[in-house]
């Protein structure tokens, strides 16, 4: 038994906390051994397929849509955008009405990595995720419980 002051555990890995950052990294491993081969991290692939999704609903896409429907940070965001224009994966354009924004679009070699990258991710997930066999529907649903009553 593992005990500090009020907190007890039969064994660290009853701790669901403990367990989630276990899986979490070793998935984090699995997906970026694989997509260092496309030159690609996790993080990017998010951007580019946010980006590629908005781009089916509107051909004005900014930094900040990207951001709100990803969920993530502003600035991680731009951040992550000028490493990718720098790939030569996304091109900025001056946005039609506001000066300070700027109009994000995929190039056709984002387009081309990122549908090399969308393999890849669905190939890691199947076989990550394969040892759970029919329970992995559940996991689905008990993750995106969490994440949706987390949302700030």
């Amino acid at each position: 038994m593992t005990q500090t002051g009020d907190l007890q555990f039969e064994s660290t890995e009853l701790s669901s906390g403990f367990l989630l950052w276990q899986v979490t990294m070793a998935w984090q491993r699995s997906i970026k051994k694989e997509l260092d081969k496309l030159d690609i991290t996790y993080t990017q692939f998010v951007l580019l397929t946010t980006l590629d999704s908005l781009l089916l609903q509107t051909n004005i896409v900014s930094q900040i849509d990207i951001a709100n429907h990803s969920y993530t940070d502003r600035m991680m965001v731009s951040k992550v955008l000028r490493t990718l224009e720098e790939k030569k994966m996304i091109q900025r354009k001056d946005h039609p009405t506001d000066t300070r924004a700027k109009i994000i679009n995929l190039s056709p070699f984002g387009k081309e990595s990122l549908e090399k990258a969308i393999i890849v991710v669905k190939e890691v997930d199947n076989a990550f995720f394969s040892v759970l066999g029919p329970y992995k529907g559940v996991l689905d649903l008990n993750m995106k419980s969490l994440w949706e009553n987390t949302m700030e």
